[in-house]
């Protein structure tokens, strides 16, 4: 099992930035994709931005240019950096990774416990 624990939440004020940090532990075999999914009240969660292993990312369009995501294969860690927020941005914040048993050719999704983002003045 892969533990997946996150930091770096808070209240911010609009325009300003945070940063979210995620780290792996636990019995993890070959991290593949990473990234960042968030949920605000009354609305599905969504994805935010994705990091391959090989350092590809994806974006969803509400935060492109604002936002830019990053990883440590080392360490397995991923990072969100989260700049000219919005109060639109407010939402709980998951990490997920998916990790590839090595007898395995399907990844499975680990998640973490989320953290709350709350932007507002």
């Amino acid at each position: 099992q892969v533990q997946l624990v996150e930091s770096g939440g808070g209240l911010v004020q609009p325009g300003g930035s945070l940063r979210l940090s995620c780290a792996a532990s636990g019995r993890i075999f070959r991290i593949r994709a990473m990234g960042w999914y968030r949920q605000a009240p009354g609305k599905q969660r969504e994805l935010v931005a994705g990091i391959a292993s090989g350092g590809s990312t994806d974006y969803a369009d509400s935060v492109k240019g604002r936002f830019t995501i990053s990883r440590d294969n080392a360490k397995n860690t991923v990072d969100l950096q989260m700049n000219k927020l919005k109060p639109e941005d407010t939402a709980v914040y998951y990490c997920y990774a998916d990790d590839l048993p090595y007898d395995s050719t399907v990844p499975g999704r680990y998640w973490g416990q989320g953290t709350q983002v709350t932007v507002s003045s």
